[in-house]
């Protein structure tokens, strides 16, 4: 069976570091690293990540091939594998928080996201009922683009590593460059996703891969509004005005 301590200690010889390298590298103690290396200790996941950042290694392989038997090319990610460190916060009892992105700390999430401090400063909670594996952020979302979900709902999301773990139709939050947090139902393109609201008086739209810092699931959502059966009946109105105005462009094209 593949061990985990194993595959770091070879990965940190074939590289030329010592553990004290090595611990400087990923930021954290040089013990810790021997607990690593030893099977004294599993790296938490955040760690874990740092580790395969460092080495080029998806973490499928760190975890579950013998990588001294793996030429370099074999087990080295390529770029839509690149896993991004993310800080995250514990509570006392060691288990992860689920940070809050509200909207008025949502401009400045796309400048710090990977910034511990910033992260360590956002409202923090934990939901023991959500029996998820995985790092879980919640974020506020702004507009009626996804209606019934109406602006101000919680959405909470799980981290999503890897982009070919994206699923169509499924609905994600997306940390993009140029419009920095959308929330969109989702489908896959070759080197594009297509992002496509709910409320059909929204265009549907293409983003590059390029311009994709971070993807989160949605999983759950949380809304101090209670269902309004007003607000299908918008719903219903919006996606005729939208057919209507298909209609009249097909016409103006004849």
């Amino acid at each position: 069976m593949v061990k985990v301590n194993e595959n770091i200690r070879f990965l940190r010889k074939k590289k030329g570091w010592t553990q004290e390298m090595f611990s400087k590298k990923i930021g954290i103690k040089r013990s810790l690293v021997g607990a690593y290396e030893e099977g004294r200790s599993d790296p938490r996941l955040n760690n874990l990540l740092k580790i395969c950042d460092t080495f080029n290694i998806s973490l499928d392989n760190i975890l579950k091939k013998d990588v001294s038997i793996l030429s370099e090319k074999n087990y080295k990610r390529n770029e839509n594998q690149k896993v991004k460190v993310l800080s995250i916060t514990v509570d006392n009892s060691g288990d992860e928080n689920i940070e809050l992105i509200n909207q008025k700390a949502s401009a400045g999430y796309l400048n710090s996201y990977s910034d511990f401090e910033f992260i360590e400063q956002l409202p923090k909670f934990q939901l023991p009922f959500l029996n998820f594996s995985g790092t879980h952020r919640a974020f506020e979302i702004k507009g009626d683009s996804m209606l019934p979900l109406t602006s101000g709902t919680i959405v909470i999301g799980k981290y999503i590593e890897n982009l070919d773990y994206i699923k169509d139709g499924k609905n994600y939050i997306l940390l993009t460059k140029n419009d920095g947090i959308v929330y969109k139902r989702v489908e896959t393109l070759e080197n594009e996703l297509k992002l496509i609201s709910d409320n059909k008086s929204y265009e549907v739209y293409n983003i590059g891969l390029n311009d994709i810092i971070e993807v989160w699931e949605g999983i759950a959502f949380f809304s101090l509004d209670f269902p309004n059966p007003n607000n299908d009946l918008n719903t219903l109105k919006s996606h005729i005005n939208a057919l209507y105005s298909d209609i009249n462009d097909i016409k103006n094209k004849i």
